[in-house]
């Protein structure tokens, strides 16, 4: 098979946020795979044979006068993703009770044991909002519960619901780096009852689950909160990550639209992960 070449933006932003945000978000409806977020900005990265020297034309934000966002670009070969993600990599620890490691870290001693590697994809637990999605998992009963993970990134939050309990259970991601990188956690974890799928929120059409988790951003949230309480079972829980404080509000509002009332909500750092109940 033919290593596929990647076209690699480096993009510097002020200020941070909200503007990575959303330059992730019209980044990926233009085609770009994978996503790494950094201390100035962030990096963005897509299969040459999908790029065009137009790409970025639609790209509203880098036109926006509220920030300051500049850029370099390089072609680059396919490197070992996993290797570059080793060097920096270190496991996390989640109320002593999850933990969330690489191959080659020592099993601790916890109720909740999940081995990864993340490729390009999202979920490594390290970000503010897996952290508090997981402890969400961790403090809600889903034994016997029948779950979606919805940009499932690497998969973490199905394994963890499966380890919990729950079954059957659905994994989505659009992102083909995403998708494959979840079937090779799901099998690494030895997980029986977690379906992966690439594709959107398409894919929800007369589906039905006790409990849907999605953490993704806050602008795909808002268009998807409808589909997400469709698919819901009477009392269901719903929990969503990947937006900030300030946006809390905006989406306990869209919630409440489709009887979803808000029940309690983590927070870290500005971001916020907030569970509702259909009523």
């Amino acid at each position: 098979m033919t290593t596929p070449i990647y076209i690699g933006y480096y993009f510097t932003i002020k200020p941070l946020q909200p503007a990575t945000e959303i330059l992730i978000a019209e980044l990926g409806y233009a085609g770009f795979e994978s996503f790494v977020e950094t201390e100035k900005g962030m990096e963005a990265f897509i299969q040459k044979e999908e790029w065009n020297k137009s790409i970025l034309d639609d790209i509203h934000i880098l036109s926006s006068e509220e920030f300051e966002i500049t850029y370099t670009t390089e072609e680059i070969e396919q490197v070992n993703w996993n290797k570059e993600w080793e060097k920096n990599f270190t496991p996390i620890m989640v109320d002593n009770m999850c933990s969330v490691r690489a191959p080659f870290h020592e099993k601790p001693d916890v109720a909740y044991d999940i081995v990864i590697e993340p490729k390009m994809s999202f979920g490594t637990g390290h970000h503010e909002t897996t952290h508090m999605m997981i402890q969400h998992l961790l403090k809600h009963d889903v034994e016997g519960k029948k779950v979606l993970d919805m940009g499932c990134g690497t998969g973490i939050l199905a394994i963890l619901a499966e380890m919990k309990g729950a079954k059957p259970i659905d994994a989505i991601d659009i992102d083909n780096w995403c998708y494959l990188n979840t079937i090779e956690n799901v099998e690494r974890n030895n997980c029986k009852h977690i379906t992966a799928y690439e594709g959107e929120s398409s894919l929800l059409v007369d589906k039905q689950y006790d409990v849907v988790i999605a953490n993704i951003n806050r602008n795909i949230l808002l268009k998807d909160i409808s589909v997400y309480a469709a698919t819901l079972t009477d009392g269901g829980s719903l929990f969503l990550s990947g937006f900030y404080k300030e946006d809390l509000e905006m989406i306990t509002k869209e919630c409440a639209t489709y009887n979803l009332m808000f029940q309690e909500c983590y927070e870290r750092n500005n971001w916020i992960a907030a569970c509702y109940k259909l009523k």
